[in-house]
């Protein structure tokens, strides 16, 4: 009888092992390294949603939000917004299950927030994230 198997990251296990860089870099040091996948994982969709396409040399990765910031917030430009980050969640994240994607907006404000909730494949690791951008 199958059933579902989840996979282990066995570096999660060593606790000396760095898997990744916190974001933001407010660590004395250079850079605060966090020891588990999950917490990589949420730091590489931060700076995904954080950097522009192209931005970074010969890496066309980036989410693009900051693009938005000075257009007119309204039911279009959302609807555009949330199929583009899904796509591209899925061609440059494949291990990730996009749960929920939300784009609230502050038209008042210029805010656009946007909520993801995500589950990481043949894994326990489920999380959100939620970042601003003004």
């Amino acid at each position: 009888m199958p059933f579902d198997q989840k996979q282990i990251y066995p570096i999660d296990f060593n606790n000396s092992a760095a898997v990744g860089v916190d974001i933001p870099f407010s660590y004395s040091a250079v850079f605060k390294p966090n020891y588990t996948t999950k917490d990589a994982i949420k730091n590489n969709l931060i700076n995904y949603f954080l950097t522009n396409p192209g931005e970074r040399y010969l890496n066309p990765i980036g989410g693009g939000l900051r693009a938005f910031i000075f257009e007119q917030i309204n039911t279009n430009n959302l609807t555009f917004l949330e199929s583009r980050i899904k796509e591209n969640l899925n061609t440059y994240f494949p291990h990730i299950n996009i749960g929920d994607l939300e784009i609230l907006q502050q038209p008042d404000l210029n805010i656009i927030t946007v909520k993801l909730t995500y589950s990481v494949i043949n894994t326990n690791i489920n999380d959100t994230l939620e970042i601003d951008f003004a």
